[in-house]
């Protein structure tokens, strides 16, 4: 962990990037700010950053929004929390809306078909890339992986919420 906290102005450009990169679901999107504010960055340590995650997954609502809103708050306090919390939503709505758009013009493309049809298979890669890392990091035996698999089967198989 940085023993300086970033600037606002790079912490910003940072929360957009996140905002900009971030679908695919809470496995993606977690898994995204891991990587970007523990491994690259360095402005908060693996220790503290899961240990939020799992506050943050006992809370009702989105557990990725709350996360990014406490990791700004962690690293500029309310005006952190505030932007990071902003930045995660605005970037991708407003990309999702321009894209829903270009859909809507020219959607039923032959082309286009394909290449949404090819992005499926890409963001179904990257969560299952970002499940797999962030998963190494908290199942440490084989008994957390057994949990892990029965819990999966009985939430997306049995239908058990």
């Amino acid at each position: 962990m940085q023993d300086e906290p970033p600037s606002f102005r790079n912490a910003l450009r940072v929360w957009c990037k996140i905002g900009l990169l971030s679908f695919g679901g809470p496995a993606g999107q977690i898994a995204l700010m891991q990587h970007e504010l523990v491994e690259k960055h360095r402005w908060l340590d693996e220790r503290s950053f899961l240990h939020a995650l799992n506050y943050c997954m006992l809370l009702p609502g989105p557990e990725a929004q709350q996360l990014a809103i406490y990791t700004g708050w962690r690293i500029h306090g309310v005006r952190g929390g505030l932007a990071a919390g902003a930045l995660f939503v605005l970037p991708g709505a407003l990309l999702m809306a321009l894209v829903s758009l270009a859909y809507m013009t020219v959607g039923r493309l032959p082309w286009v078909e394909a290449v949404f049809y090819g992005l499926k298979a890409a963001v179904l890669a990257l969560v299952a890339a970002a499940l797999l890392r962030l998963s190494r990091k908290v199942l440490h035996s084989w008994f957390l992986w057994v949990v892990a698999a029965a819990s999966f089967v009985a939430i997306h198989l049995l239908g058990v919420a």
